[in-house]
């Protein structure tokens, strides 16, 4: 298995740097990445264009290897869930089940 690395640029990425972070992702996969590390650290001054770059990265990876997220910062983390997106950083929220889990229901409980 192949591990690579994909850096956000800081102090955060703008539209002009979106596509090139898809088509990087993609020439990553392309060239036989299984999993695809991609580092938010540097992002310490988040706008939409950085909610879009993670979007826009996790339809990029989705079918063609795992796309992690790491060092995402207190601002990034609080934008994403301003514009109810913390689902891209990919982890799981408490309370939730993880991703491909179905949750059982008994025939006698009660809706809430």
């Amino acid at each position: 298995m192949q591990i690579n690395r994909l850096v956000l640029p800081g102090p955060g990425p703008t539209e002009h740097d979106v596509a090139a972070l898809c088509a990087r992702l993609a020439r990553l996969y392309d060239g036989g990445a299984t999993e695809v590390v991609c580092d938010a650290a540097a992002v310490t001054a988040p706008g939409l264009a950085a909610v879009e770059a993670l979007a826009r990265l996790r339809l990029t990876a989705r079918g063609r290897g795992a796309l992690t997220v790491i060092g995402v910062g207190p601002a990034y983390r609080a934008l994403l869930g301003l514009v109810g997106l913390v689902e891209l950083l990919g982890e799981v929220e408490e309370g939730e089940p993880a991703g491909r889990v179905e949750e059982g229901v008994e025939p006698d409980d009660l809706a809430v």
